[in-house]
């Protein structure tokens, strides 16, 4: 469209804010764009866009972005290209509105870049928000005032009022000298206070507690150390301002009414002790006022220290609304402004509400306005915070909308005859899966939840008041809860007085807490139910023994009263009893004596430990008579040629002499295994040797081979799947492998360096001839060994941050575990291997990871650590992956692990000198099976025999092992492992007056 001159006189526009911003750029486009088209009159401009004169006018003016209809008109009309221009208004949209990420916390967004948001949400204005706390200047006043004069401040107020907001960001920076410390009293309100004093003054929480539970002068004390400390540092300061926000916390999440009273009276003393150095404010929801009356100090100090916190005027939220948004160099739309002042005015409660509805209307602004239409869209003043709360919901799935009705639930405090109240949580008290953690990022992220110091809290009372999901939730659920809460409560108890039995659940407690929901307990809460499960089932048992005695003992008094013939019989019962309960002693005793005889007297040890069980037969005497039988069945035999003679080339004097090894011994000794797969070979690395063994007959095994290193000590050995190959790194980092496919000749066919720079702790193959070496230079690398004669290196695995030690390929193949001292456990995907991906990372371990093992079925993986303990893990469904149990009955570092190959049970072994074997067929509830004993101490190593379904050990002096687990088994073979029969002094010594029976009277 052109424009002829002449006609009526444009006026002039007034200059733009070179400050203005994207704004700036905008209306100056739009400023250039009229005077390329002839500079038409606004008035000839609304008759071509049929808008009005002043919208048209203010579209450049650049103080607010014009909507998008009224850019495209202005521009048609002044012939400018309208494509062109939609994309100018979008890029100058985005350019105003910023990021969308939250911006709670005060001014500052949550991103760190962006426009600073003037509004804080449900958040409390803190004291760096001061510049934008606008409208309650008027009690800010009369609290300072108050302060001044007096050093007790109890503000009441309903929640949502702006207790903490006013406290934190009018009354501190109104005293800017004075040094203050804030505080929230939790469900230990002594330790809170101990701890924030102690930071302050620079010395030990611990001894500030103690002093503080037994005296309440310990507050004012602290605060005089605290101001002399500052004064010697050039302070002035000669006075304390304490804040105690949400102090209703002392009667709904503090369960000792001991510790409430006490903190109440320390905090009263500090400010009545006559040389006061200390003034304190209070804040405490309203409905709790009858609850301060329970303290007579605190009742008589209410008078002259109470401060009601009552609604806004509608003036003073107009100044909330608005000031703020000034400050901002923005403009609330005056439509907008009387519809919030008329939502919020006289309404208790609505403040956070008021605060988050402006927040999301910030977010929604139109350039720099806030409008009445962004208001509308993010819900309103009802509705801004529920839609914030579905939309976070909305975009869970299935599973995590579980873990977040659990998470919130969690951190809600039930009323007791009053509102209910938000839960401050210790991280530690949550469930640590990953559904929970995506749940806590993306609801604090949405600002529902806020997370400092290691606790999580819901970011207002508000969200509970006002989101009808999680009101629905409460009345759902509201018993289970409670059960639920003082389930948590009692575990944090039994966990802080190291697992004291006294303190687990028993009868009608237990009982309806084992009825709670499984998926909704955390570990720490299934694993105190089930401690108590165990120990009631252990009372259980000494009641029926009590029991039965005391029935046995009222039965005697009764046949006593009848005739003194019953009373005879009674009295040959009771001899009976003391007889067997010392029959039960002796065998018990006899039976760890058999363990510590087995290495050095094998067929004496295992009649003995075989006697103790028909003795006794229970638990003990059972493990017993299993460890005996292994180590004694597999203990020292007489050295010298076996059926294939000493090795030719192995000198007399190789091997571990130092070890207490004799060379060429006719059982295996050494420090790596290596297992076929068959089960059916053994290769042990001793030193600098390495010996072939035929195992199809474990009990028996046969020398088939030795071969020397030249000189290399070797750190680990593994067979290729086939068992021709036998695959080993040595002490100078170079990977050799042999051709064993005839054992009696085994021949080296390849060496090539391994390119690791520190030791290599373990050697792991795939069926196709892939493996993978391990190394303390925090790296594991693959290698394609299926040529034997030319091993090729495949990938180089980086990512852990320590040393790496265990590795295990999974059945298939297509995923590699790896164990560090970086206390992790590392899944990696190894389909292709020429580049391999880390696929999830386990997470738990308290110190170094040493051994990894996975299940025949490959969905489940079993790490051992220095932690004293192994765990199982559930990685069926990668990258999703939980721990499913844990085992940890070991007094020390868990140095091998190993599942049998049927699945059903797992064998863990450590320092100090037990093998444990394990049912697993239930992985989430792993029991015991075995505990047994090697009396030569540590064991280090642990491997499966498919021959015998027997675990095959190495102990830290080199010799080798093979465990009983099956009882028939080892009570059908235990008289084979002895040679001749216990005599009559021997059986005197070890079962003093008990009747000369001989286990195995076959052997006289």
């Amino acid at each position: 469209m052109s424009w002829r001159k002449g006609g009526s006189v444009p006026r002039g526009e007034s200059p733009l804010d070179p400050d203005g911003g994207p704004l700036f750029e905008f209306a100056a486009r739009l400023r250039k764009l009229r005077e390329q088209a002839g500079r038409p009159t606004y008035r000839d401009l609304a008759r071509a866009t049929h808008y009005g004169i002043a919208t048209l006018s203010s579209a450049a003016a650049g103080r607010q972005l014009p909507s998008l209809a009224v850019t495209l008109a202005y521009v048609r009309a002044c012939g400018g290209d309208e494509r062109e221009w939609k994309r100018i208004w979008q890029r100058t949209a985005d350019a105003c509105s910023g990021t969308d990420a939250p911006a709670e916390g005060g001014a500052k967004n949550a991103q760190g870049g962006g426009p600073k948001a003037p509004y804080v949400g449900l958040a409390a204005f803190g004291e760096a928000d001061s510049g934008y706390f606008f409208g309650r200047e008027k009690l800010t006043g009369a609290l300072v005032e108050h302060l001044k004069e007096k050093r007790l401040l109890v503000l009441f107020g309903a929640s949502g009022s702006g207790k903490s907001s006013v406290l934190r960001a009018g009354v501190l920076p109104a005293f800017p000298g004075v040094p203050s410390l804030v505080l929230t009293p939790g469900p230990h309100p002594l330790e809170e206070c101990a701890v924030r004093l102690a930071a302050r003054a620079g010395v030990d929480s611990g001894p500030v507690h103690a002093d503080l539970t037994a005296e309440p002068g310990t507050v004012h004390r602290m605060v005089r150390q605290i101001l002399a400390k500052r004064q010697e540092d050039g302070s002035a300061a000669d006075e304390l301002l304490i804040v105690v926000d949400q102090f209703e916390e002392v009667f709904t999440v503090c369960r000792d009414a001991r510790e409430r009273e006490r903190f109440v009276a320390a905090l009263l003393h500090a400010v009545q002790v006559p040389d006061s150095r200390t003034r304190i404010a209070v804040a405490v929801r309203s409905d709790f006022y009858t609850h301060c009356t329970r303290f007579a100090g605190l009742v008589d100090a209410l008078p002259h220290a109470h401060h009601p916190v009552g609604p806004m005027t509608a003036e003073e939220l107009r100044a909330a609304i608005v000031q703020p948004a000034t400050r901002s160099r923005l403009t609330v739309e005056s439509a907008l402004l009387t519809t919030l002042t008329a939502d919020a005015h006289g309404r208790p409660g609505a403040l956070p509400l008021l605060s988050h509805a402006l927040l999301e209307t910030w977010r929604r602004r139109r350039g720099n306005a806030l409008t009445l239409a962004g208001y509308h869209a993010a819900g309103g003043i009802e509705g801004a915070l529920t839609q914030t709360a579905e939309r976070f919901h909305d975009a869970l799935n299935e599973t995590r909308r579980t873990a977040a009705r659990r998470l919130f639930l969690r951190l809600v405090a039930l009323g007791e005859g009053t509102e209910d109240t938000k839960r401050r949580v210790p991280l530690q008290e949550l469930d640590s899966g990953p559904d929970t953690a995506f749940v806590l990022e993306q609801a604090t992220r949405a600002r529902l939840l806020t997370a400092d110091a290691g606790h999580v809290e819901i970011a207002h009372e508000a969200l509970i008041r006002c989101w009808p999901r999680l009101g629905l939730w409460l009345e759902e659920d509201r018993g289970q809860e409670r059960l639920q809460r003082a389930l948590t409560e009692a575990t944090t108890l039994w966990e802080s007085l190291d697992h004291d039995p006294d303190t687990l659940y028993r009868g009608a407690r237990l009982t309806a807490a084992k009825d709670l929901p499984r998926e909704a307990l955390t570990a720490r809460e299934r694993a105190f139910l089930e401690a108590g499960e165990a120990a009631e089932h252990h009372a259980r048992q000494r009641d029926r023994r009590r029991l039965r005695r005391l029935r046995r003992q009222v039965g005697a008094l009764v046949v006593l009263l009848v005739c003194a013939v019953a009373a005879a019989g009674f009295a040959v019962r009771a001899q009976n009893t003391v007889t067997q309960q010392r029959n039960e002693a002796v065998a018990l005793r006899a039976a760890d004596e058999a363990v510590r005889l087995s290495p050095h007297h094998p067929s004496l040890a295992v009649q003995v430990a075989l006697a103790a069980y028909r003795q006794a037969p229970q638990v003990r005497t059972r493990d017993g008579l299993l460890s005996t039988l292994s180590v004694a069945s597999f203990g020292p035999r007489s050295t010298g040629p076996t059926s294939t003679g000493p090795h030719p080339t192995r000198p007399r004097s190789a091997g571990p002499q130092a070890a207490g090894h004799s060379p060429l011994k006719d059982i295996p000794v050494g420090h790596a295994p290596a297992v076929t797969a068959d089960g059916r070979t053994l290769a042990m690395a001793d030193r600098t040797w390495i010996d072939l063994w035929d195992l199809r007959n474990p009990r028996q095994p046969r020398r088939l081979g030795t071969t020397d290193t030249g000189g290399v000590a070797l750190g680990a050995i593994h067979f290729t799947p086939d068992g021709d190959t036998l695959v080993g790194v040595g002490g100078d980092h170079v990977l050799r492998l042999w051709d064993v496919s005839d054992p009696r000749k085994p021949r080296l066919v390849s060496k090539r360096p391994t390119a690791h720079t520190e030791a290599v702790y373990s050697v792991a193959m795939r069926h196709d001839g892939v493996a993978a070496t391990s190394s303390y230079d925090d790296t594991v690398r693959l290698w394609d060994l299926s040529d034997p004669e030319r091993p090729r290196a495949l990938d180089r695995l980086t990512g852990h941050d320590g040393n790496v030690k265990a590795v295990a390929f999974s059945p298939d193949g297509k995923t590699l575990a790896s164990g560090s001292d970086d206390r992790d456990v590392r899944v990696w995907d190894v389909t292709d291997p020429h580049h391999a991906t880390t696929v999830a990372v386990l997470e738990g371990h308290r110190h170094f990871v040493d051994a990894v093992a996975y299940s025949p079925d490959g969905r489940t993986l079993l790490s051992g650590s220095d932690d004293h303990t192994a765990k199982l893990w559930d990685i069926g469904d990668l990258p999703r992956h939980r721990e499913l149990g844990e085992l940890a009955r070991h007094a020390d570092i868990v140095t091998g692990v190993a599942f049998a190959s049927h699945g059903r049970t797992a064998a863990t072994v450590g320092v100090d000198g037990t093998v444990d074997v394990w049912n697993v067929t239930d992985p989430e509830r792993p029991t015991p099976v075995a505990h047994l004993t090697n009396p030569r101490g540590t064991v280090k190593e642990v491997r499966h025999l498919t021959t015998d379904d027997t675990f095959l050990t190495v102990t830290a002096h080199y010799s080798v092992q093979i465990w009983y687990t099956d009882l028939d088994r080892a009570l059908a073979d235990a008289c084979e492992s002895a040679h001749g029969t216990i005599s009559r002094t021997q059986w005197a010594r070890h079962f003093p007056r008990l009747d000369y029976e001989p286990p195995c009277p076959r052997r006289a």
